[in-house]
């Protein structure tokens, strides 16, 4: 490369150029780095808490290759789906609460581990449409979905999914079976608020490759400590030796009351993937306003949802446009869209092989409790963020309050809607849901009063 642009935001690939096959390859590989746990991750914790066994390795493949797939859409720009630059596609995080749900639901009912997916990835499948559908009205949505609604949504995401990261740190497994013997043990705890705390160090360092890279090594070095204290054991398991994408494998189950759950976060999703599209689009140095901008992010919204039907026909979690490589971007200079066609191949060949998910699946609960705390944090600091940025008034303090209040006591008495129908506890049980449609619903109703706003002077 010609610059360096560690020191710049100068762009040496522009989204059109070409670079070379060597420069291309570890561009590629550099944004696989950046994003890679986070691909994997949510199909951990999915399969840990649900009890997935022998099934997780080869969700962990779909993840990957669907991932690669739906990166390698959004960068070739297929009939307008797309946005035309590297916008790297990954398992949302979004969705864990609801899809945990769904899943305890079925299981509740007596229903096996095939039907339990069956029923998360058809509903995944058919809530989509309704990213497929918002795609077309993006630049109306903003008078609903305003900054105060998806502020709440995304701080509640991150409230809700702390407690799984907590008690993967203590030794996981809880929320299913009765309390493990070493729950909570000394090694347990020691070895995930190792990882938090390294977490933290190399994100403060000023070597901007060492911030990127800070969630991977932790996690490294996590399971190094985890195997010296004897707190892990290694198990391969049984697996095949290239994994097949077969078309709703599980089957195919819709459940109503969780199709208006997925539908919600699905709309949650296009009003974060917009925001991740713009600032894609400024370090770029493309425009953010205009028809090319509302062009780009309009198929970039397409994409997410297509993307997210595609997970669920061969059976992965819905996808969404991922944050992080945004910093790849910045740093490397590197901007072109066909760099997404290498990371798209370097994911499916990793998803090909279920070796890679045989051994994944052994990472120590603490190591990963300890990488998605930190994970699940900076999205409840994302979501305040949002909040904060807006000038508060009286109205919107009352929205905040309310979609809050209501959230958090569904989060901590779901007992609520015991004697509520199937469809009722599956709509609005979940924390996310019920506090997002609040806060929806007071938006709608609510009066503007703009002589109304609090002041920090009287």
């Amino acid at each position: 490369m010609a610059k360096d642009a560690t020191s710049s935001n100068d762009i040496i690939f522009a989204v059109e150029d070409k670079p070379g096959a060597m420069e291309s390859f570890f561009a590629g590989l550099q944004h696989v780095l950046a994003s890679f746990v986070g691909i994997i991750t949510p199909t951990l914790i999915i399969g840990g808490i649900l009890g997935l066994g022998s099934d997780i390795p080869y969700l962990i493949s779909m993840s990957l290759i669907v991932s690669g797939v739906g990166t390698f859409i959004q960068a070739k720009r297929f009939a307008g789906i797309g946005a035309g630059l590297i916008c790297v596609q990954g398992t949302s995080f979004a969705f864990l609460g609801t899809i945990l749900a769904t899943g305890f639901a079925v299981k509740n009912n007596g229903g096996s581990n095939d039907e339990v997916l069956g029923t998360i990835f058809a509903v995944a499948f058919l809530a989509a449409i309704v990213e497929i559908f918002m795609s077309f009205f993006i630049n109306k949505l903003g008078k609903i979905i305003t900054p105060v609604v998806t502020g709440v949504v995304i701080t509640m995401i991150g409230i809700t999914l702390i407690k799984v990261g907590m008690i993967d740190i203590a030794g996981g497994k809880w929320l299913l079976d009765n309390m493990p013997d070493q729950f909570a043990s000394a090694s347990h705890l020691f070895v995930g608020f190792s990882v938090v705390a390294l977490v933290v160090a190399l994100n403060v360092s000023k070597n901007q490759w060492i911030r990127l890279t800070a969630v991977v090594v932790a996690m490294v070095v996590g399971c190094i400590l985890a195997a010296l204290l004897g707190s892990t054991k290694f198990e391969m398991g049984e697996f095949d030796l290239v994994a097949i994408p077969i078309p709703f494998k599980y089957g195919f189950n819709v459940d109503i009351g969780a199709l208006a759950a997925f539908g919600f976060i699905y709309l949650i999703t296009a009003i974060e993937s917009t925001g991740d599209i713009t600032a894609n689009c400024a370090i770029s140095k493309l425009p953010v306003k205009g028809p090319s901008y509302l062009k780009r992010v309009r198929g970039g919204i397409l994409g997410d949802g297509v993307n997210s039907m595609i997970a669920a026909v061969f059976n992965t979690f819905p996808n969404t446009t991922f944050s992080q490589n945004n910093g790849v971007i910045q740093l490397t200079g590197v901007a072109s869209r066909h760099i997404g066609l290498w990371i798209g191949a370097i994911l499916v060949i990793l998803g090909l092989f279920p070796v890679i998910g045989a051994a994944l699946q052994n990472i120590p609960k603490p190591v990963l409790g300890g990488a998605t705390l930190v994970m699940f944090g900076t999205v409840m600091a994302a979501g305040i963020k949002i909040l904060t940025s807006e000038k508060i008034n009286r109205r919107s303090l009352l929205i905040i309050a309310v979609s809050f209040g209501i959230g958090l006591g569904v989060n901590f008495v779901p007992e609520i809607f015991l004697n509520a129908p199937t469809y009722i506890k599956t709509i609005f049980g979940s924390a996310v849901t019920v506090s997002g449609l609040t806060a929806i619903v007071l938006t709608i109703l609510l009066p503007q009063d703009s002589a109304d706003e609090l002041s920090s002077t009287s």
